[in-house]
């Protein structure tokens, strides 16, 4: 199937791509990206070849990746905000038939045989868009996506056609997106969350809104027709003390929040404030959501939503949170070839632990490798989190395990508080109350701001575990 064609047949003038500069129809996307994939051919590109680009999100970039999905090449965007010795490692272990780069956003990178994406675009204005023949097998790897990992090195995960085209196609049976809709692609495209917007958009005829990397958040709800956005706790907390952020983001239909726990505090004030708020849990190998709220929510809520259809989700005797179904991704990328990554049964083991209603409603608990034993409880690091978000003037929270001679190990927590925090010793006693003495933190650290995962707003917690000892 030959999605961008498909979609110029349904929706064809209406708008596609949408930035500052100009807006791009269904129809000028086709000409464009077909052109885009003659050029790839001619440089000898062919079906389940490997193309990496390091670049920055942008209209050329989403061109792009619709013309490696004509021709069914294998697109594999990397996190230009990597340093560039991890980049450089990154590509050796994708080993690709072609880099494209963006030079300006990692002028320290150099990697031998690539082409600047400038130059590509320059050079496709000279070909004939007749000369490529378009990939029509859905089950063909499509992307490689690497996880955001916080702790540990990011896996390259691999996904094929089907596996995008049943996630768009679900998720719209819950949030319909179509043409008139405007999606911000407020989250980079080499993220799951990011790149899953290009189906999004191919499926339903709804737009995507780029403002670039001159724009901020805030900048590119205030200058582009933006209907639908999606949102990690941080960036929601940010639009929320930024002098316009709430109304900007009552304008919209539809706000996916998710990537990590938000705590009630957060969205009692994003309800209060009449945001249409759905939650939202996923992960890279389901090809971007697992389950969300199928209306905006009404009061805080601990739940992730509902398992969306194309998903399956079972829970392990253990609390670990598994799931299957036609979303479910190849495999990570091993040696040129998708590794089974799943049990003998078909479930993919997320290493998230959660609870599943009979309604199919999911509630995500936290990481099982967030979990530490202290004086031989079990210790899950979110309960604390939500708990103390829960204190008047505790904006956000991170707990992680230090050591401790008597116990093992003793929560310890980072806090990014306002002027009505009050201090640790009242934080502690209502915890206590709370929790009890053994989930209290032992210190409470201070922060103005959050160390967060290279090219993400999520808070970087493997940065917090590796540094407890140095603050304590």
């Amino acid at each position: 199937m030959d999605l961008v064609s498909e979609a110029t047949k349904r929706f064809g003038e209406a708008p596609a791509l949408i930035s500052v500069h100009r807006t791009c129809s269904f129809r000028e996307c086709d000409i464009e990206s077909a052109r885009m994939a003659a050029t790839l051919a001619s440089m000898g590109i062919v079906q389940g070849e490997i193309v990496a680009i390091v670049a920055p999100n942008s209209p050329q970039l989403l061109l792009l990746l619709m013309a490696l999905l004509r021709i069914g090449a294998v697109a594999a965007p990397v996190n230009h905000r990597f340093p560039a010795l991890q980049i450089e490692g990154v590509l050796r272990r994708l080993s690709p038939k072609l880099t494209l780069i963006d030079p300006s956003a990692c002028p320290d990178l150099s990697v031998d045989d690539s082409i600047s994406l400038e130059a590509f675009v320059i050079r496709t204005e000279t070909i004939e868009s007749t000369s490529f023949k378009a990939a029509r097998n859905m089950t063909r790897a499509t992307s490689i996506i690497h996880t955001s990992s916080s702790s540990g090195s990011p896996k390259a995960a691999m996904h094929s056609l089907s596996n995008h085209w049943h996630n768009a196609t679900g998720s719209a049976m819950n949030l319909p997106f179509g043409p008139g809709d405007c999606w911000l692609l407020s989250l980079p495209l080499y993220h799951i969350g990011g790149y899953s917007m290009l189906f999004k958009c191919l499926t339903g005829g709804g737009a995507i809104a780029s403002g670039g990397m001159e724009l901020s958040l805030e900048e590119s709800l205030s200058a582009l027709p933006v209907t639908h956005l999606s949102l990690v706790p941080t960036q929601l907390y940010r639009m929320l003390r930024s002098r316009r952020g709430k109304v900007l983001l009552k304008r919209l239909k539809a706000i996916l929040l998710g990537g990590s726990a938000a705590s009630h505090s957060l969205l009692e004030e994003a309800v209060d404030a009449g945001l249409p708020i759905h939650l939202t849990y996923g992960s890279t190998e389901m090809g971007s959501q697992v389950s969300t709220s199928p209306y905006p929510l009404a009061a805080a809520s601990d739940d992730s939503g509902t398992v969306l259809p194309y998903r399956e989700a079972a829970i392990a005797p253990d609390g670990e949170i598994l799931v299957k179904g036609p979303c479910l991704f190849m495999g990570y990328l091993d040696e040129g070839k998708a590794r089974c990554a799943v049990d003998g049964e078909g479930w993919f083991h997320t290493g998230d632990i959660g609870t599943l209603s009979g309604e199919g409603v999911l509630t995500v608990m936290g990481r099982g490798d967030n979990m530490f034993i202290s004086g031989g409880e079990n210790i899950h690091p979110e309960e604390i989190e939500k708990a103390l978000a829960t204190i008047e003037g505790v904006e956000e929270a991170v707990v992680v395990p230090a050591p401790d001679p008597e116990y093992g190990m003793r929560p310890t927590a980072w806090i990014m508080v306002n002027g009505d925090a009050p201090d640790d010793a009242a934080i502690s006693m209502r915890l206590k109350a709370l929790l009890g003495r053994l989930k209290t933190p032992v210190a409470f650290n201070r922060v103005s701001e959050w160390v967060t995962i290279a090219g993400s707003a999520k808070i970087d917690r493997g940065w917090y575990r590796k540094n407890v000892t140095r603050d304590e």
